[in-house]
């Protein structure tokens, strides 16, 4: 039986630990594979490593905390841009950049800071 050569997805998360607060993103190359035996099974890669999959007990690099909150990509850079727009200007649309594990890294508390009612 030949090997099928895998088919790979690109996804990004962001993180929140609700133990530290520690904020991050990443992204991730997801392989989809087919054993010998026709079983399928996933492979997921960050910056290149093999890594477990983030959906499966996350944990902080931070704290080592596993209480992880995981979100779509960019509410941690949404966030972030929200707490730096000044009042009285208009916050630009939302962009979702590719993320990387090593640029985004806040606190929950910053991240939560704009939806404080005043």
């Amino acid at each position: 039986m030949s090997e099928i050569a895998p088919t790979t997805v690109h996804e990004a998360y962001a993180f929140a630990c609700m133990r530290c607060g520690y904020g991050w993103e990443q992204s991730y190359e997801i392989e989809h594979h087919v054993d010998v035996h026709g079983h399928e099974f996933v492979v997921y890669k960050a910056d290149g490593e093999r890594v477990p999959s983030p959906l499966s007990t996350p944990t902080c690099a931070n704290c080592d905390g596993h209480v992880v909150r995981i979100m779509r990509a960019g509410r941690v850079a949404g966030a972030q841009q929200l707490l730096h727009t000044p009042k009285s200007a208009k916050p630009a649309p939302e962009k979702v950049p590719a993320a990387r594990s090593s640029d985004r890294h806040w606190r929950l508390s910053d991240l939560l800071h704009p939806f404080h009612r005043r």
